[in-house]
This record gives C-alpha cells, sequence and structure tokens, in this order.
C-alpha cells in the first residue's frame, strides 16, 4: 500500500459512516485535511507516517477512522454545559508535540520533564479536545482553576495494574484505554504508594498515550527488559509520547537513558 491508496481508503471508510465532509489531498506534504462542511472545523492526517503503522498493523487504520468519526462529530456539537470542570483532565505529550492549535491559538501548556509537557483537555465522553487559551474566557475560567479541576478530575480516576514477572524484574502495566492511561503519571499519590511497594529501582515508562509502565528493576537484566518494551510500545502507539524511561526517586522524575541488549523479553512473557 502507498499513500494514495491509504488516502482513498480513509475516504472509503469514512463515506460509509454516512458522514458529510470536504477533504483536500496535499500531495507534496502526503497529508489528508477531512473538514466538516457546515463550520470548516476538522482533522489533518499525516499519511506518510500513518503509513508504516498501518503497513504494520492494519488495526491502527480503524483506530484512526474512529478518531476522525468522532472528533468531526463532537465539532458539531454544542458547548458540554455549565459543569465544564467537572469535563476536564490534564494529558501528557512529548516536547515536541505542536504548541498551537491550527486557528493559531496557544495551546495550555506547563512543563513536566525535560522529555514531556502537560496540557489540558476537554472530555466528550467518546474522546476529547486538547484546550488553548483562548478557553479560558470561553468558559470563564482562570488558569490556575482549570488545573486544579483537571488535577482533582485524573485523581479521581480508576487505576488498575497488571503485572507480569520476566527474569525476577516485576512490570506493573496501566492501560485502561480511556485516553489517560498517560497521564496517570500526574497521580503523585499513587506513584508514592507503588514505590512504597517496590523492593528494586522503580522505573516508569509513558511510550505512548494509551499505557503507562512501572518496572522494579531489581536486576541488571531488567534494564534492557525495560528498555525493550519502551521501543516497542513506542514504535506501536497511536499517539508516542517518549521511549525514554524515568527512574522516580526523592518524588522526582529523572529521563534516563538506557542502551538495551539484545534480550528478547517476549520469550520470558508470563514468568520468572
Amino acid at each position: 500500500m502507498n499513500v494514495v491508496q491509504l488516502k482513498d481508503l480513509i475516504l472509503q471508510k469514512l463515506k460509509a459512516d454516512t458522514l458529510e465532509f470536504n477533504e483536500k489531498f496535499d500531495r507534496k506534504n502526503e497529508t489528508l485535511r477531512i473538514e466538516r462542511k457546515d463550520n470548516r472545523e476538522g482533522v489533518s492526517i499525516e499519511l506518510n507516517k500513518l503509513l508504516n503503522k498501518v503497513n504494520k498493523d492494519k488495526k491502527f487504520l480503524d483506530e484512526v477512522i474512529y478518531y476522525v468519526t468522532e472528533t468531526l462529530k463532537r465539532m458539531g456539537r454544542e458547548e458540554i454545559g455549565r459543569e465544564i470542570t467537572e469535563h476536564i483532565y490534564p494529558v501528557v505529550r512529548s516536547t515536541s508535540f505542536p504548541k498551537e492549535m491550527k486557528t493559531g491559538s496557544k495551546f495550555i501548556i506547563e512543563a513536566h520533564t525535560a522529555e514531556t509537557n502537560i496540557y489540558y483537555a476537554l472530555d466528550f465522553g467518546t474522546g476529547y479536545e486538547l484546550l488553548g487559551e483562548d478557553s479560558l474566557e470561553k468558559f470563564e475560567l482562570t488558569e490556575e482553576s482549570l488545573k486544579f479541576h483537571a488535577f482533582k478530575n485524573l485523581s479521581k480516576l480508576p487505576i488498575e495494574v497488571k503485572k507480569q514477572t520476566v527474569q525476577d524484574n516485576d512490570f506493573y502495566f496501566i492501560s485502561h484505554q480511556d485516553g489517560y492511561d498517560a497521564s496517570r503519571i500526574l497521580n503523585k499519590g499513587f506513584l508514592d504508594d507503588m514505590h512504597g511497594k517496590l523492593e528494586g529501582e522503580m522505573m516508569i515508562g509513558l511510550p505512548h498515550q494509551d499505557v503507562l509502565i512501572i518496572a522494579d528493576v531489581k536486576n541488571e537484566v531488567g534494564y534492557d527488559i525495560m528498555a525493550q518494551m519502551m521501543m516497542q510500545y513506542f514504535a506501536e502507539g497511536l499517539t508516542p509520547i517518549t521511549s525514554l524511561s524515568f527512574s522516580y526517586r526523592s518524588k522526582k522524575l529523572e529521563p534516563v537513558f538506557i542502551l538495551g541488549k539484545a534480550r528478547d523479553y517476549n520469550k520470558n512473557k508470563g514468568g520468572k
């Protein structure tokens, strides 16, 4: 499959969903713009980046179609209501993520680590929209109030952990697929609670939006396994964040570059 074929397949699937939209294909930059007909709001898809992931896993295309469909539907809705603060959450993105919207409005951003920044999102149930600075006036909120409610809402999200032990190292996976798995790294109470339970060094990874990995590293092999996991998940994620891991010491996150050796952790899944 090439970029043009991918473009045609995306349009075919979108039209099958009975959506009414305008399309614009930029052959030079290999991007596809999908817009609502009524208000011209929409999304741009970087086909060249998407192509590699779709060729590796066809399920990625279904995720993209769902994302575009729900985003276009949301862009046509009325305001969510007065209780706006109940639907705001913090989300983590790479420092290379865009700093402003297509309209030119700057996103509300807060520094997190050397590799990540915190953005803020308005949740619509089936998806969310990152908030720009113009949202403060629109929703009659101060930046401090918005952040307060966002972290308060985050603290209420459930956290279910699945454990996997590989060569005496324990790995804990948080993946609710709700759009805020990586954001749970901002729940300091949860991090401190996990830190108190672990025996070795606590490492944390947020390779993409839909997973958070916490490792209890007890030997040198554990670092190699963590590095391999991070690279694999980072490559597979629809919204990648960072392939680097973080150490958690003295309640602080520090990025750590681990040069993973050729040890295949997949052969050891499910046991020591």
